[in-house]
């Protein structure tokens, strides 16, 4: 695989296209941001603020009440959170935002990756009284793989119990990085939040009685001037030790006084973009605190559509555009999300699929969650909703014609040096690997069987959970052929939940699933090799193929070739297209173990040696490796790996002894309690994902409803031989 980080060093030496060559100059106020946050820290709040004082809505969505815009599910409105990333389209000052509502819970992190591909920046938003939360530091992370710029806004600050300034050290020790804060709060004697604007030294304190349309600006006076100038020249010092710009304005003027505010904010942009620096932001979204200045702040900090993306500038001015997301609307089927990367999407237009298929689009929607409002181009830059391509998957790239993508395959061989690419099918594979990066599908960690109400359901329930699929890459759909289920792989018990309840109100059936199994994982116990032969008429032609493979302890590889030189000898007579087959037999007979129909990982088939009979199929071939691999696991035997989930519980400090002494029980390791807040404690654990089946429930009865949990998958480990008893008698229905 290419890796993106060294195409794009690649691209700053060799490519001299300039930055606006692709662009018009509409471009340019165009902000496509995602806004992330833990669960319950204000996202969906926050992005009903900004659709209602853009003028998008006329009312207030609120989540408690159900009538948010960008929670449309039934099922997001019932339980109060976001489920499915939503996409919603808007003005501000003169500037167009499409902005991606995205979900809390680990359960739909895959919303989050998905959304990621579409956007240039992101909003972090934190729970001004829980600072920074264990599905944070996933975000965060996950916008730091896709290199995006970042705000911060600390949400809740009208709370009393909301800490301004332990939230922005929390940031500092756990994000590591470095926050420019350009805000701080302020309360009156009523407690009534304003912010104080660091920068232009005024406070801006909003009106109640307009739901937060109107607030006044009035500029500091007497000791509040003089502490903000104070917190002024702090940010100013700071700034100047990350941008040359503005240390040798600062330096050229001998004093921070005469720095302007443009300057400033000209700075921060900078900082901003080149990852050197997070600005900080705060308010309260549920009390219309402070939403207008960070719509401002986007504009103003967050890069454009022409700042970003310069790798696919070897289209030109054709059209290419990124698949992120599918969803299914009842009346208008399928629909694609698309980010339009370069080029123009017209109403009309016939696309072609980097996998070589021909889609035909049909009409083109600007985004509002589940409202749509059909429009005829989306330019450059921009957010699509496209209705009538049937085949296209979320990472698929699509461009105006099979020539374009030719065009763009010769400048890509330009600039990484291969001109000897010639077979369309490579130029395909190519393209694929450097521009399309598909989304990473992380692992389920549970299973369970689903089965129609009746026979006559069967077909209806395959077409609800191949749409489902198709719109959410991290649900597994498999056929056991051993036991003749549908089963289903999640990434926890309220994914599962959620989607039998997706199933019943959008398809209406009332379908049934088995109990949860644990998504072990399998691994060979020691290195093991042996030879097999398969021969057979089929049809009146002989097949045989004998085969030698040997399975070893490696975590990089999971297919190669014997080195030895009696070894090479037979495997130079082999086709590349044979080898390819037996390694697609290989790869597949490790996705089930014998013990419990496991993953089997950490394990690498190495081919020593292979017959094959003349006339053999490639089938055949393929299903002789598989059994070949099947038997040395068989023989050689293998051992559990079970998840093991990372376990944050805040808990008052009187609970804290009962909370350990049940978590000791559970096979937990205890990695830290520390204080969190004045009366609260942090317990941070890992534990077995067996040992918390309906834990969540379990610790708000312990506690009487005192605690709060989260929890997210943080790998695999070894089990001793009395729990992987117990693990195989439970995936085998005995307990």
């Amino acid at each position: 695989m290419l890796i993106q980080t060294n195409i794009i060093r690649c691209l700053k030496k060799v490519c001299t296209i300039t930055k606006n060559r692709y662009y018009s100059s509409k471009v340019i106020d165009i902000r496509n941001i995602g806004i992330l946050a833990h669960i319950d820290a204000g996202k969906t709040t926050t992005t009903e603020r900004m659709l209602f004082y853009s003028g998008k809505t006329r009312s207030l969505g609120e989540v408690h009440r159900g009538n948010t815009v960008t929670d449309y599910l039934t099922q997001e409105r019932d339980r109060g959170i976001t489920i499915c990333s939503s996409a919603v389209t808007f003005q501000w000052n003169d500037a167009k935002i499409n902005l991606l509502d995205t979900p809390g819970h680990i359960d739909f992190t895959m919303e989050v990756e998905q959304s990621l591909f579409a956007v240039d920046g992101v909003i972090i938003v934190l729970d001004g009284t829980a600072g920074v939360e264990a599905q944070t530091l996933t975000v965060w992370s996950q916008a730091e793989k896709h290199k995006l710029p970042k705000m911060i806004f600390i949400n809740k600050m009208d709370r009393p119990d909301a800490n301004f300034d332990a939230s922005v050290k929390d940031i500092t020790s756990r994000l590591d990085i470095r926050p420019i804060c350009l805000q701080y709060p302020e309360k009156d004697s009523k407690a009534n939040l304003s912010i104080i604007d660091v920068v232009t030294l005024n406070r801006i304190s909003w009106n109640p009685e307009t739901y937060g349309r109107t607030f006044r600006v009035e500029p500091l006076k007497d000791k509040s001037l003089d502490e903000a100038v104070n917190f002024r020249n702090n940010l100013i010092d700071d700034l100047s030790g990350i941008d040359d710009e503005l240390a040798d304005t600062v330096i050229s003027a001998e004093s921070f006084n005469t720095v302007s505010n443009d300057l400033i904010w000209s700075a921060v942009r900078r900082a901003t973009c080149s990852h050197k620096a997070v600005p900080v932001l705060l308010g309260s979204a549920y009390k219309n605190v402070g939403i207008q200045p960070l719509m401002d702040s986007v504009i103003r900090f967050l890069p454009a559509p022409h700042e970003r993306n310069q790798l696919y500038d070897c289209f030109g001015n054709d059209f290419v555009g990124k698949v992120f997301k599918i969803v299914h609307d009842k009346q208008r089927g399928p629909l694609t999300l698309i980010r339009v990367l370069r080029g123009s999407l017209k109403k009309g237009m016939r696309l072609i699929n980097t996998k070589s298929s021909t889609e035909s689009l049909q009409r083109i929607y600007e985004p509002l969650a589940d409202e749509y409002r059909e429009i005829n181009e989306v330019p450059c830059g921009g957010v699509a909703v496209c209705s009538g391509l049937k085949n296209t998957v979320t990472g698929d790239l699509l461009t105006s014609s099979a020539s374009s993508i030719k065009q763009a395959q010769k400048k890509l061989q330009k600039i990484l040096g291969k001109s000897d690419v010639d077979d369309e099918e490579d130029n395909m594979e190519t393209i694929n690997e450097v521009l399309s990066l598909d989304p990473q599908i992380p692992d389920a960690v549970y299973f369970c069987s689903i089965e129609p109400p009746s026979i006559g359901s069967q077909t209806a329930m395959e077409a609800a959970l191949k749409q489902l699929q198709r719109e959410d890459p991290s649900l597994r759909v498999n056929f056991d052929e051993t036991t003749g289920q549908t089963v289903l792989g999640g990434m926890g018990e309220l994914h599962m939940d959620i989607v039998k309840s997706r199933i019943l109100t959008e398809y209406k059936i009332d379908v049934d699933l088995g109990p949860l199994q644990i998504a072990y994982k399998e691994t060979i116990e020691s290195p093991a090799i042996d030879t097999f032969t398969l021969e057979k008429e089929i049809a009146g032609s002989k097949q045989s193929v004998t085969i030698t493979l040997e399975l070893v302890n490696d975590q990089k590889e999971i297919f190669n070739l014997s080195k030895s030189q009696e070894n090479m000898a037979n495997l130079n007579t082999l086709r590349p297209k044979t080898l390819q087959v037996i390694k697609k037999g290989a790869i597949a007979a490790l996705e089930r173990g014998p013990r419990v129909g496991g993953q089997v990982v950490e394990t690498q088939v190495r081919l020593h040696n292979a017959t094959i009979g003349r006339g053999t199929a490639d089938s055949f071939v393929m299903a002789a490796t598989g059994q070949c691999v099947q038997k040395i696991l068989i023989n050689s035997g293998t051992r559990l790996l079970e998840p093991i989930m990372a376990v944050q519980i805040i808990v008052p400090s009187e609970r804290v002894s009962t909370v350990l002494a049940d978590l000791s029980r559970r096979r937990a390791k205890i990695n830290d309690v520390q204080p969190k807040g004045q009366q609260n404690k942090l317990i941070d654990v890992q534990a077995p994902l067996a040992e918390l089946s309906g834990y969540t429930s379990v610790i708000r009865t312990i506690t009487s409803g005192t605690a709060s949990m989260t929890m997210q998958p943080c790998g695999y480990s070894n089990m001793n031989s009395q729990d992987e008893v117990v693990a195989i008698r439970r995936a085998q229905g005995l307990e």
